[in-house]
C-alpha cells in the first residue's frame, strides 16, 4: 500500500476544511509499460510514471473539478489546484439536481487483484514471452507485431464530509500478437489477458498462431458468398459485442436519454435468448473489477440479463441523481461485465475444428471496426479480421475473406443462438489512450448462432 498517497489525500482535506470548503480529492498513480513489435523487432519500448488528482468542489447545486498531472512531493502545487476548484465552483451554474457527495462510513483498501510478481515483470520476460508465443513461426514472409502491454494502478478517494477513504490496487496485462504475410497481405492473431504474473501463457497463444498459419498457408482463400451464414464468434468479437451493451443497452442515464434498445418497461421480460446470462461481477479479478464504487457503495454480482429476462439498468450516480433513479453502485471507471458460460464442450479452436459439423460454420474470431448503427435498434456492424475461417461441412476449411456484419444485438443474443461453450475467458478491452484503465469481460469461448446474414463480402483481403 502506498502510503504517501494516503497521507497525501488527509492532508488534502485538512486544507479544504480550514477554508470552509466542500470538496472530494481522488488521485490515481499509474506505472505503465509498453513493448511494441514490428516488422518481426521491437519497436517501441516504454514506460511511464503519472500521478493524476482530481479536485470537486461543491456549493449547493454547483459543482465544478479540476484536474492536473502531479507528483506527491508537490503537495502546495496541489493546494493551489483546490484554490481554483474553489473558484471554479464560485462561478458554475447550478446543476437541476442536487448532486451526490460521497460520505465514506468507513475506509476500505482492496489490493486483492494487485500481483507483485507482475508489477515487477522485465522487459527480458516480456521478450521471452514473445519468442516463446511465436518460436519458428516466423519467416521471410510471415513477420510479427503486437503489443505487450502492463502496469500497476492505484486509485483512491476522500471526501471533507468523512475522515474514510477508499484505496483500490491493481496489476493489468494485456497481450496482442499479429501475424502478417508480407506479400499475400492476411493476418492472424492470438490475445491474452491477465491480472497476475501465473496467467501468462505463452504456449497458448503459440498453439493457435501455428494452427492458423496452418490454414492460411494450405487452404483455399475466397471471396464468399452473400447469405445467411451459421456463424461461431470467438471471445475478442463476444466480448466487444457485450461492451456495447454497456453503452446502448442496461446504462439508465443513456436509456433516460433515448440512447439505449432497452426501456423500463422491458425490465422482467424476455430479451435475449435463455442461454444469455449477464452479470456484473466484481468477484471476477481478471476484470480488474472495483469492489466499491466512487460513492462507497459495496458493489456485488449484479444481474443484468437472467437467462435472457432483463433485470435491471445499472446508474451512474449522477445519473441517477438527475433522474430520480436509486443508486445501482455503477460509479466507477468501468464494469466487471461476465457472461455466463453454456453447455458445450469447446475451449480452444482445434477443438472447434474438430466438432462434427451439418451445415458451413462461419469462424468470426474478430469484429474489426465495430461501431453503433442505430442504437434504439442495437444495430452494429464490424467487419470480420485476423483468422476467419469458413468451416465446411464435408470436413475442409476455407479461408474467407473478410465479410461485413450489420446485425442487431438482440438478434446475435436472441433466439437464434445456438450454444455457448461451457469454458469461459477474460477478453482485454483495454484502451490505449487516457488515464490507465485496465477493463476485461469474461465470455464464453466460443458462441454459435444460426443464420446470420452477410452484408458485404470482401474480393481480397
Amino acid at each position: 500500500m502506498n502510503e504517501r498517497i494516503l497521507t497525501t489525500l488527509r492532508a488534502l482535506r485538512q486544507s479544504a476544511l480550514e477554508k470552509g470548503a466542500d470538496a472530494t480529492f481522488l488521485i490515481h498513480e499509474e506505472n505503465s509499460y509498453l513493448m511494441r513489435f514490428a516488422n518481426s523487432a521491437i519497436s517501441l519500448n516504454t514506460n511511464e510514471h503519472l500521478v493524476r488528482l482530481e479536485i470537486t468542489a461543491y456549493d449547493g447545486k454547483k459543482r465544478a473539478s479540476y484536474g492536473m498531472i502531479t507528483d506527491l512531493n508537490q503537495l502546495n502545487a496541489m493546494r493551489e489546484g483546490l484554490d481554483t476548484a474553489i473558484a471554479m465552483v464560485a462561478h458554475a451554474m447550478p446543476l437541476d439536481y442536487q448532486p451526490t457527495v460521497p460520505v465514506y462510513t468507513e475506509t476500505f483498501i482492496d489490493e486483492s487483484g494487485y500481483d507483485l510478481a507482475l508489477a515487477q515483470l522485465s522487459n527480458a520476460e516480456k521478450l521471452a514471452y514473445f519468442n516463446a508465443a511465436v518460436a519458428h513461426l516466423e519467416t521471410d514472409d510471415i513477420r510479427l507485431s503486437g503489443i505487450f502491454s502492463c502496469g500497476a494502478n492505484i486509485m483512491a478517494m476522500i471526501g471533507t464530509r468523512s475522515e474514510h477513504l477508499q484505496y483500490f490496487a491493481s496489476t493489468d496485462a494485456q497481450v496482442s500478437i499479429v501475424l502478417a504475410h508480407a506479400t499475400l497481405k492476411w493476418e492472424v492473431t492470438a490475445e491474452q489477458s491477465a491480472w497476475r504474473k501465473e496467467d501468462l501463457n505463452p504456449a497458448a497463444l503459440h498453439r493457435d498462431l501455428a494452427l492458423l498459419l496452418d490454414h492460411y498457408h494450405h487452404d483455399t482463400p475466397q471471396q464468399i458468398p452473400l447469405g445467411a451464414y451459421d456463424v461461431v464468434f470467438g471471445p475478442a468479437a463476444i466480448a466487444e459485442m457485450v461492451s456495447f451493451m454497456g453503452w446502448i443497452g442496461f446504462n439508465g442515464g443513456l436509456m433516460k436519454r433515448g440512447f439505449s434498445f432497452l426501456s423500463e418497461e422491458q425490465i422482467g421480460q424476455k430479451i435475449f435468448s435463455d442461454q444469455i446470462t449477464l452479470q456484473d461481477d466484481p468477484g471476477r479479478l481478471e476484470t480488474y473489477p472495483f469492489k466499491r464504487d466512487f460513492l462507497g457503495l459495496p458493489r456485488r454480482s449484479f444481474s443484468l440479463f437472467e437467462k435472457g429476462i432483463f433485470q435491471a439498468f445499472t446508474w451512474y450516480q449522477d445519473d441517477a441523481d438527475e433522474f430520480g433513479a436509486p443508486a445501482s453502485g455503477h460509479t466507477v471507471p468501468h464494469t466487471s461485465l461476465s457472461l455466463a458460460g453454456g453447455r458445450q464442450e469447446v475451449a480452444t479452436l482445434a477443438e472447434l475444428l474438430a466438432l462434427p459439423r451439418e451445415k458451413d460454420l462461419l469462424y468470426i474470431p474478430f469484429l474489426h471496426y465495430m461501431n453503433i448503427v442505430n442504437p434504439s435498434k442495437a444495430l452494429v456492424t464490424g467487419t470480420s479480421r485476423f483468422g476467419a475461417l469458413l468451416l465446411k461441412a464435408d470436413g475442409s476449411v476455407v479461408v474467407p475473406y473478410n465479410v461485413r456484419l450489420t446485425q442487431s444485438l438482440l438478434e446475435i443474443f436472441g433466439e437464434k443462438v445456438a450454444w455457448a461453450s461451457r469454458q469461459t475467458l477474460p477478453y482485454n478491452t483495454s484502451q490505449s489512450y487516457g488515464a490507465r484503465n485496465p477493463t476485461a469481460v469474461v465470455v464464453p469461448a466460443f458462441l454459435l448462432v444460426r443464420d446470420l446474414e452477410i452484408s458485404h463480402s470482401n474480393s481480397s483481403y
